[in-house]
């Protein structure tokens, strides 16, 4: 691997996790990606090129999580942003799916972290996902705006916790062009309409911002908004 630097990205089979494993293989990283399913793991290695290779790792098993990662060899970047969209409304509320979405967004972010340490190299650094409805909740997604609540804390807590691994996450709102919100055009006309900048967010933002807070070294312990500015005009 010679002074090429090696990334994860977890849950990066798809979406944002996708185009930020994505930008950092085209700047000359190598990349593992990780889904829960091997071949679609694989699937997007192929996708991103030579240079990627797929691992299967499941979130929602958080006991499976260290064993995955054994022998991996040095990391420098570490993206976690595997997710599971539950609609969970309180009248039908579901308890186990709550639990899922909670191990996974939560326990199984903090095991990863807690898995690699001994594989940080000097200087690494990690983002996490959260995501804007930590802020902005919505008719069914109780349980989302606290998990992605619950990543604001985590990411100041790790980062004071295990200096000089830096950690910070991004939190996107409605992500324009992904493949949750591509097809919903009415919602996403609405989201522009109340955007200052006029620009929701896109995955190439989403990417953009990660590999800044990957690189920079003045930046810890931050949540970083990415939705254009939706939030101002609403505080």
């Amino acid at each position: 691997m010679g002074d090429r630097k090696r990334a994860i990205v977890v849950g990066g089979s798809k979406g944002i996790g996708l185009a930020i494993a994505k930008s950092l293989a085209e700047r000359g990283e190598q990349i593992v990606v990780t889904s829960r399913d091997l071949e679609r793991a694989h699937a997007a290695a192929r996708g991103i090129g030579a240079n990627a290779s797929g691992l299967a790792v499941d979130l929602a098993a958080p006991q499976s999580i260290a064993t995955a990662f054994a022998g991996l060899g040095p990391v420098d970047h570490l993206v976690i942003g595997a997710f599971e969209a539950i609609f969970n409304p309180m009248k039908d509320f579901s308890a186990a799916g709550a639990e899922r979405l909670a191990t996974i967004k939560l326990v199984g972010y903090a095991e990863t972290v807690h898995a690699l340490l001994p594989q940080f190299a000097p200087g690494a650094s990690v983002v996490l996902i959260g995501g804007q409805a930590r802020e902005f909740p919505y008719t069914g997604g109780v349980m989302v705006s606290a998990v992605n609540g619950a990543i604001a804390s985590m990411v100041k807590a790790l980062a004071m916790e295990l200096g000089p691994l830096r950690v910070n996450a991004i939190h996107p709102g409605l992500v324009i062009d992904s493949p949750r919100w591509a097809a919903a055009t009415e919602a996403a006309e609405r989201v522009r309409a109340r955007t200052p900048s006029g620009h929701p967010a896109t995955m190439a933002d989403c990417a953009h911002a990660a590999c800044f807070l990957l690189d920079n070294p003045g930046v810890n312990g931050v949540n970083l908004a990415i939705d254009g500015g939706f939030g101002v005009g609403l505080a």
